[in-house]
């Protein structure tokens, strides 16, 4: 009885998987690299706070979205991709490009001093936000 059951279970798991596998949802972030160079030599708590900022800025303004829900539905298969732009004008023509294109993102503003720090996607399925993305390298 003890191999039917488990025999059972990897089948119904399978079945599962098969065509019916959810979509991998990606939430995108584009931190700006030369907040952590001279001049500026910002700390990196800081960069790190930008970024939880304009995450959780996005998952907010976008918690109605279905792909939000669902992301925020599965805590534990999170998908975060931190991206670098070398500037903060790089920055600002990727929120415009964004606009245009009609992806949902936030553009951080770091408060009072209004500089632009980072921006996030609500979550996405990689396959749609990742043409905007492809010049943008992992951050470091």
């Amino acid at each position: 009885m003890h191999l039917g059951v488990s025999a059972a279970f990897q089948f119904v798991r399978k079945m599962a998987t098969s065509s019916a596998e959810p979509q991998f949802l990606v939430q995108y972030l584009v931190l700006r690299k030369d907040l952590s160079q001279a001049p500026f030599s910002w700390p990196v708590g800081a960069l790190v706070a930008q970024a939880c900022h304009a995450a959780t800025a996005a998952l907010h303004v976008h918690r109605d979205h279905p792909h939000t829900a669902a992301y925020l539905r599965e805590l534990g298969r999170m998908r975060k991709v931190v991206l670098e732009a070398p500037n903060e004008s790089t920055l600002k023509e990727l929120a415009e490009t964004l606009q245009q294109k009609n992806i949902d993102h936030m553009l951080w503003l770091e408060q009072p001093e209004n500089i632009a720090t980072c921006i996030a996607l609500r979550p996405y399925p990689k396959e749609e936000v990742n043409q905007y993305l492809k010049k943008f390298r992992l951050f470091k």
